[in-house]
């Protein structure tokens, strides 16, 4: 039973890599530099940390993004 845990725990895992694999290209950064990704990813945790508004900001652009996946 527990290999069965463990391959679900892993189907999930790379399922959710893959999601943010496809985050990273819908964005129109598929041709960046990993490490420029990276430090921009590292400098958003950061700022989300003290800055609410930054999140509020940032979620409502991913939103509307993602509501004009059908165009």
């Amino acid at each position: 039973m527990s290999k069965s845990l463990t391959s679900d725990a892993r189907k999930r895992d790379t399922r959710d890599k893959i999601e943010l694999g496809g985050l990273i290209v819908k964005a129109g950064l598929r041709f960046e530099k990993r490490a420029l990704l990276l430090g921009a990813l590292i400098d958003l945790q950061q700022r989300l940390k003290s800055d609410d508004s930054e999140r509020t900001r940032l979620t409502a652009i991913g939103t509307k993004a993602f509501g004009n996946e059908g165009e």
